[in-house]
């Protein structure tokens, strides 16, 4: 199924112009001063990979549970309302939620190709713009995955207004490191928190291959912000790092915010004000929504936005634990398990293969 006749019905435009004002940097340096961005440069190059040949798009998903996701998973289960309901009605709603939640994958991936490419032209350093260059092919990637996936799921969803503010605040901000900040640091960690859950609980293998593949670029480009904002922070006075706090505060409110799936609830016709004091008071949503922010909170203590006021802020979310956890360790498993899924899809060919040639 194509998806101009599903953005028929999801939306009333299907463009959105967010005006911008930032200067196009040109660099007549070209030494290799950042051994450290080219080497995550020359790994962009050799880790490019094809959609339509890396994943098994001739997989059928179930309807009813499109992603392979328990039950017990989803947003509303234990709800009374929700729990009384037949196996279809929660089939229906698991086809939603899992067609509004890649949605929003699809147009975050939008808005980090978007940002990928005003990095490339607003960022000082040659070796930056080099690597960022590589990003903009796999977000570009990315969309064209989060695209196919959507129209396997059969239906869509508009953006979501939280990820559509963030998304413009990042765009009009002329300084390139607010643009690392909002995209690299911010929307790419939540994603990857999120791509995880997905990943790791899914029984379809089409889910689970694209969210894993997609991860293995996303490690990547996070180790980027990492490195490039690691840097620079340093430099600022602490006048500019308190307001560079104070925008990650708010952007992580937004994008806790983000999963409420209110979307989806209008459009099933369910009662809200249930739906979301249920979400609120539900203790495995707080946890999945605690979660989302142990890819954000490490980064943003490794580059050096670890003040009081983001501390406390943290905090209050219930999320500062996950200060001191291995963001290096979590991103060399991102790659393993991407390799994981190749060695098994090269399996299945081989077995399949070798069938077919004994029966000729």
């Amino acid at each position: 199924m194509a998806l101009d006749p599903l953005y028929a019905t999801a939306l009333e435009d299907c463009s959105w112009e967010v005006p911008q004002d930032f200067e196009a940097l040109f660099n007549w340096n070209y030494g290799d001063d950042r051994k450290d961005l080219l080497g995550l440069y020359n790994k962009g190059k050799s880790m490019q990979w094809d959609t339509e040949s890396r994943i098994d798009w001739s997989h059928e998903l179930d309807p009813s549970n499109p992603l392979g996701i328990p039950i017990e998973l989803f947003p509303l289960y234990g709800a009374d309302f929700f729990m009384k309901m037949s196996p279809k009605e929660q089939g229906e709603a698991r086809l939603h939620q899992a067609a509004w939640s890649n949605s929003q994958f699809l147009h975050g991936e939008q808005g980090a190709l978007i940002c990928s490419a005003k990095i490339v032209t607003n960022v000082p350093d040659m070796e930056a713009k080099f690597y960022a260059s590589t990003q903009v092919m796999d977000e570009a990637r990315h969309v064209e995955t989060y695209k196919k996936l959507v129209e396997k799921i059969g239906l869509a969803y508009p953006i979501t207004g939280p990820l559509k503010t963030l998304l413009d605040q990042v765009l009009r901000d002329s300084r390139w490191d607010m643009t690392y900040l909002g995209m690299q640091v911010v929307i790419e960690g939540l994603a990857l928190a999120a791509f995880s859950n997905i990943r790791d609980h899914s029984t379809d293998p089409l889910a689970s291959a694209v969210n894993a593949y997609v991860m293995q670029d996303e490690a990547r480009h996070v180790a980027f912000g990492r490195l490039a904002l690691r840097d620079y922070y340093p430099e600022l006075t602490q006048s500019e790092r308190d307001e560079r706090e104070e925008f990650l505060i708010e952007a992580c409110y937004l994008m806790r915010d983000r999963f409420q799936n209110k979307e989806v609830w209008e459009n099933l016709g369910y009662p809200m004000k249930e739906c979301l004091e249920f979400l609120e008071n539900s203790q495995g949503m707080k946890m999945f929504r605690t979660n989302l922010f142990s890819r954000i909170v490490p980064i943003v203590k490794d580059i050096g936005l670890w003040g009081d006021k983001i501390q406390h802020a943290y905090g209050q979310m219930g999320i500062l634990g996950f200060a001191n956890l291995d963001i290096d360790a979590m991103q060399a498993n991102d790659m393993a398990v991407a390799d994981e899924h190749d060695a098994r899809r090269k399996h299945v060919d081989e077995t399949i293969a070798v069938g077919q040639s004994a029966a000729e």
